[in-house]
């Protein structure tokens, strides 16, 4: 699905992204809500960047990649932990485009996320390149998520992958 947000563009550098596990359910401009295979999971683009929340019969999970004031984590590279019963997984990645490139592989990406079924993606005013974008899918016993955050100013694209799957419980 693709949309364009109606806002200001309010996260406007790939360094004021930060990371946040467990936040309750922020204002949202659009939410995709998808069932997985028993999990439900609602991916949210958010003025500030994006949510996603992911809930089943053990609980729910939220992970929030936006620019907020009073948000003291950066974006980290990497992150694994424990998160109820499941394991946790992130990545991020900030590339640099040429002008060229950046809007080659923003056209690639919006074509790709618009018309997926697990696809969300909105485009800030201003920009055609200015979007965040993100597409789930459930794999085995673990849900995944990539988001792409654009930033045509600075040619800076953020891809994050996150993976949630349920922690493996071994009997003594």
């Amino acid at each position: 699905m693709l949309t364009t947000l109606n806002t200001a563009y309010t996260d406007t550098c790939a360094a004021d992204l930060a990371w946040s596990l467990g936040r309750e359910p922020l204002p949202a401009l659009a939410t995709l809500d998808l069932e997985l295979t028993g999990v439900k999971l609602q991916m949210r683009l958010l003025g500030a960047s994006h949510q996603v929340l992911v809930e089943e019969e053990r609980g729910l999970c939220s992970e929030t990649v936006a620019c907020l004031p009073g948000s003291s984590t950066p974006l980290p590279l990497g992150v694994a932990k424990r998160v109820g019963d499941w394991e946790y997984e992130f990545a991020a990645r900030v590339e640099v485009l040429s002008p060229g490139a950046f809007a080659g592989r923003a056209q690639e990406l919006l074509a790709l996320v618009a018309d997926h079924p697990q696809g969300l993606a909105g485009i800030f005013p201003g920009s055609p390149h200015a979007f965040t974008a993100l597409l789930a899918q459930r794999h085995e016993d673990q849900v995944r998520w990539r988001t792409w955050h654009a930033y045509p100013q600075d040619g800076q694209l953020v891809t994050t992958r996150t993976r949630v799957g349920t922690r493996v419980r071994v009997d003594a």
